[in-house]
């Protein structure tokens, strides 16, 4: 019971991650391997470090930080996201393709995409759950959820055409979002 309670939490964890892949392999154009496995281990290692930084610190920091983690990860998202919608209306010719090679993109998509691991991570210092089993597994699942997501989202785009930069901008910002009011109307 125990290691599915954390391959639950693991899945859940990283669905945010998977959206936000999903996006950028919708833009990419060469070198979908080196950016899936480099949103990965990223993504992955941000899911797995977040529960160890809310267990190290316990509730005290989680209280600090649950005031404004929510707003951290909606500025985040929408301006990416924005980004992504007003490019998608440009020219071929004279759009900006949000660089997923920059690793200052990448680290943004990250911390916004993990920040609720870390009340994951002070829930498991209550429960006493084992924080290396749990964060070895939330960054394997992510890490896997994450490099799929890459190659799925490009396969989308040649589906989608020029709409996956739009599409892809528009689920960005869904995603900020989403994190906003569930903290803001759901979380008391």
């Amino acid at each position: 019971m125990y290691y599915i309670t954390i391959l639950v939490i693991g899945i859940a964890l990283s669905m945010d991650a998977f959206a936000v892949s999903l996006c950028c392999g919708a833009t990419l154009k060469n070198d979908k391997l080196l950016t899936a496995l480099k949103l990965g281990f990223l993504f992955g290692g941000f899911q797995a470090l977040m529960p160890l930084i809310g267990w190290s610190i316990g509730s005290i920091f989680e209280k600090f930080i649950s005031g404004i983690d929510h707003w951290i990860a909606f500025i985040l998202l929408a301006f990416i996201g924005g980004k992504m919608i007003y490019e998608s209306f440009k020219d071929s010719d004279d759009r900006t393709i949000i660089n997923y090679d920059k690793f200052s993109v990448l680290l943004a998509l990250a911390i916004a995409t993990s920040i609720d691991a870390l009340a994951a991570g002070v829930s498991f210092a209550v429960l006493e759950i084992n924080i290396f089993v749990a964060i070895l597994l939330i960054g394997i699942i992510t890490f896997v959820v994450s490099f799929a997501g890459v190659h799925l989202g490009n396969k989308l785009s040649k589906m989608l055409g020029s709409r996956a930069e739009l599409l892809g901008g528009l689920v960005l910002i869904a995603i900020g979002l989403k994190i906003l009011i569930e903290h803001l109307y759901f979380s008391h």
